[in-house]
């Protein structure tokens, strides 16, 4: 009797095998992602084949092909790096209702302005949805086509008869293939319109933006491959209750991956945010208690954010520790440290901090403008109204250098700010003196001491 053999399951994403299917991989427990591998024992034998063209030395191989063009919109060339460059592949996923179909609606438009043909193609709405959105945002545009499709057969004819410079699929969860198995964002069917998608814009010269959906921690949704297999993984970020909607790489075969490019989502669509640091910062008529100033790094742009924080008797045994935009469990640090090298009787009140404007303020540097906000707070004291504080708070009270501190001071004497609290021994300080008083302290009571003079 003939052995049947059985065939191998691998997972997408962390590329471990098992003899049957399941649907959770048991090496990254990732749901979804365990597909068929290959038929069992077999070994393929791939012989030699004529090749599309001989490998030449590196210094003839020109580079203009690859040049980069702008967008029409700054805050995404800085993203990228410099404009979209022809035949790359762009990823670009985010939360529903973020904005992401907007921001690549009014892409669309002003590429097609000035004089580039572009096809977006929509698999979430219907064509006339899509048009209603754009006349609200004032994308309309003879050369911008527009087809509404979940096909991967009929998307591929839209190119061949449109022959676009640009193409927007939004999304590529919702395109799917009749000859290929599975429903429409599933690993498999993923992983071919992909491919299919890359391989046309590659030998064509076609600059593709794809949108992808996310899963509930954040990621994108769908095969860890897809990822690998475009140029630049473009992340769109924003707090539903907030306007201000951040772009960042988490990609980029063509530029950094440290910049960012800010938007304000509006009634007519979404615009450039240039310089967003007003949306961090409260204009008070008079110095108000519990309020401290910082810079803080996205990317490569210094930002200005306001940390606010209030303290108020305790009315249960447990004090509550609320905190909005910021890190919990640094606070609480910060809030011990001040406890046992500040003396004060924080254990006696509810404390709670937050950021304004709906920034996230995750990293260290912001320790030392929330201690200082905190002690303005139990202390009834204002801060001075241009000061800034900037380090990170260790556990002893000491207060340390933070990164790209002289880009930061900068940021603040350009915005109006003529004072600031930095950590003893911060290095290149020297060219920004003479824009702003900086006042070095070593440990968080001589930061504290700092605010009274």
């Amino acid at each position: 009797m003939a052995k049947v053999t059985k065939p191998a399951y691998a997972c997408a994403e962390c590329g471990w095998t098992t003899s049957k299917w399941v649907g959770r991989c048991g090496e990254c427990q990732a749901w979804g992602t365990v597909d068929v591998a290959g038929g069992g024992s077999r070994t393929a034998r791939t012989s030699a084949a004529p090749v599309a063209a001989p490998a030449v030395p590196i210094t003839e191989i020109g580079v203009e092909s690859a040049s980069a063009t702008g967008s029409g919109i700054a805050e995404l060339d800085r993203v990228l790096g410099g404009g979209v460059v022809p035949g790359a592949v762009m990823l670009m996923a985010g939360e529903p209702g973020v904005g992401k179909s907007t921001l690549l609606l009014e892409v669309a438009a002003r590429w097609a302005r000035a004089g580039r043909r572009t096809l977006y193609v929509s698999g979430e709405e219907s064509a006339a949805q899509v048009r209603l959105r754009a006349e609200r945002t004032g994308a309309l545009h003879p050369e911008l086509f527009l087809a509404a499709e979940t096909d991967l057969g009929a998307l591929l004819t839209h190119i061949d008869e449109v022959k676009p410079s640009l193409l927007i699929v939004d999304s590529v969860q919702t395109i799917g293939s009749a000859d290929i198995e599975g429903v429409p964002g599933g690993v498999t069917q993923v992983r071919e319109v992909a491919t299919t998608v890359i391989g046309r814009a590659k030998a064509e010269g076609i600059a593709t933006l794809l949108v992808g959906h996310v899963t509930k921690d954040g990621s994108v949704a769908g095969p860890r491959v897809l990822e690998h297999l475009v140029d630049v993984v473009l992340q769109f970020e924003g707090d539903r209750t907030s306007r201000l909607r951040l772009l960042r790489a988490v990609k980029n075969r063509f530029g950094p991956v440290d910049e960012i490019g800010c938007f304000d989502l509006v009634d007519h669509g979404i615009v450039e945010v240039p310089d967003p640091t007003g949306l961090f910062v409260t204009r008070h008529e008079r110095p108000v208690p519990g309020t401290c100033i910082t810079v803080t790094m996205e990317g490569r742009r210094p930002l200005l954010a306001e940390v606010q924080a209030l303290t108020v008797d305790a009315t249960t045994p447990s004090p509550r520790r609320t905190s909005s935009g910021l890190d919990s469990s640094r606070i609480a640090m910060v809030l011990a440290v001040l406890t046992k090298h500040a003396r004060l009787p924080l254990g006696k009140f509810d404390v709670y901090t937050a950021s304004v404007g709906g920034a996230r303020l995750h990293e260290p540097a912001v320790d030392l403008a929330a201690a200082l906000a905190m002690y303005s707070a139990i202390s009834d004291a204002p801060l001075p109204a241009q000061l800034v504080a900037i380090g990170e708070v260790g556990l002893a009270g000491e207060v340390r250098p933070v990164s790209n501190a002289a880009a930061r001071l900068r940021e603040a004497a350009r915005i109006g700010f003529t004072h600031a609290i930095v950590p003893a021994g911060t290095d290149g300080l020297d060219a920004v003196r003479g824009q702003l008083t900086i006042v070095d302290v070593p440990h968080i009571s001589a930061a504290i001491a700092a605010t009274r003079r």
